[in-house]
This record gives C-alpha cells, sequence and structure tokens, in this order.
C-alpha cells in the first residue's frame, strides 16, 4: 500500500489508478477503524488526518479526468476530521523518485 507524495501528472497511469484505489482502502481502514492494515506504516501516517488524505484523493481525480478516466467512486466525507496537511513520510519525496525510477514505468517522465 502506498500514497504517493508526487504531483499526480507524474504518475504513469498504473500508479496513477492503483493509488486511487489504495487511497480508498486507505479510507475504508481509517474511517471505518477497520484492522487489516492497522498497522502499516503508510496506514499510520495518514491517522488523524483524513482532511489531508481528501485533499490527496482530490488531486488523483483531478489527474485522472484530464487523461479521459471517469471517477465514479466519491469519498464519503461524514467522518472528516484531523489535520488538512500531511507532513510526515515514509519515504521523501525524493527517496520516492527513486523508487519510482527504478521501476522502470513511465512515471516522471511528464
Amino acid at each position: 500500500m502506498r500514497i504517493w507524495d508526487i504531483e499526480p501528472k507524474r504518475l504513469c497511469r498504473k500508479h496513477l489508478l492503483g493509488e486511487h484505489r489504495e487511497l480508498h482502502a486507505l479510507w475504508s481502514i481509517i474511517s471505518n477503524d477497520k484492522q487489516g492494515y492497522r498497522n502499516h506504516p503508510e496506514t499510520k501516517r495518514w491517522e488523524g488526518k483524513l482532511p489531508a488524505l481528501l485533499k490527496r484523493h482530490d488531486l488523483l481525480v483531478v489527474e485522472m479526468k484530464k487523461r479521459g478516466y471517469r471517477h465514479n467512486s466519491p469519498i464519503d466525507t461524514q467522518n472528516l476530521t484531523g489535520q488538512e496537511i500531511q507532513d510526515v513520510f515514509v519515504n521523501t519525496v525524493d527517496e520516492q523518485e527513486k523508487l519510482l525510477t527504478d521501476k522502470k514505468c513511465d512515471c516522471l517522465l511528464k
């Protein structure tokens, strides 16, 4: 599970859509207090930051629509509490860029 801290326009199709899918899973885990992946580092860094996670979701959706994808999975914002800024990282942005570069996909080429 990974939520990138890189501009969505710099993500390849696979990583853009994959992050969107994983973001919905993460939202469900946190907002519904589910146990699966509760101790995952990515889950822990987003706990108490649902507004920040919603902002990331909205950025992904904007990019998806720019690329012609339909978005039919809005976020339920009933329990929207916490911080609006994500300032905790599992990997720095530089480290994330290296991870993506090593994957030899089309990420970061835009």
